[in-house]
């Protein structure tokens, strides 16, 4: 699913960097978008996305629905990265008066609070936390991918290409800002414990030497 690159960089740097088929179906074929546009409904509903089901409200059959966006697993990423596009797109907005490392540790900061907040996000994870452990957190996850490029973009923005006087490169500094995000975005599904963005944040200042 392409974002106007006119919205913000920050919207369209992650979906440049890990295209699936269903995001670049979704430009072109209407009832691929048609029936995307319902998951995402019913998504942000708190319900769980059925194949079945959503093949019966659009008047189709599941085989016609599986050739507009494949698997449910295919829509369900897109639906996930589609809800955290604008996330990302806000945590920019709130921290535009920040640079360098603090505007990444915030930034990030803000990302990790808004979707601990977001009922039907947790909701899902309660639903599916298998499923959605492999959906984001995994090294085949498009959306891994796609918030990692995220990362790497904001990291060169605010701090070039040689990150930390050096001490570490562009790309691994990335990923681990994304696995301290996830760590503490998914702490109940990981280790049992309690989601927090302000344990997040005091991880991302102490990596990003901020302090």
């Amino acid at each position: 699913m392409s974002v106007p690159a006119a919205v913000a960089p920050i919207a369209v740097i992650g979906l440049d960097a890990a295209p699936s088929w269903l995001s670049e179906r979704l430009m072109s074929h209407a009832d691929a978008r048609r029936a995307f546009d319902l998951a995402r409904e019913q998504f942000i509903a708190g319900r769980r996305i059925d194949m079945g089901g959503l093949a019966g409200t659009l008047g189709v059959d599941r085989t016609s629905l599986f050739r507009w966006v494949g698997n449910r697993d295919a829509l369900l990423s897109e639906v996930l990265w589609s809800l955290a596009v604008p996330t990302l797109v806000q945590a920019e907005h709130a921290t535009a008066d920040a640079a360098g490392a603090e505007r990444i540790a915030e930034l990030l900061t803000h990302f990790v609070a808004d979707l601990n907040r977001a009922e039907y996000f947790r909701e899902f994870l309660r639903r599916e936390p298998a499923r959605a452990l492999r959906l984001l957190t995994t090294k085949e996850s498009e959306i891994q991918r796609r918030y990692v490029a995220t990362t790497e973009w904001l990291v060169r923005q605010e701090l070039g290409e040689a990150p930390l006087g050096g001490a570490i490169d562009v790309a691994s500094l990335a990923y681990l800002l994304v696995r301290v995000s996830e760590s503490f975005t998914y702490a109940d599904l990981i280790a049992g414990d309690q989601p927090s963005a302000a344990r997040a944040r005091t991880a991302f200042r102490v990596l990003l030497r901020a302090d």
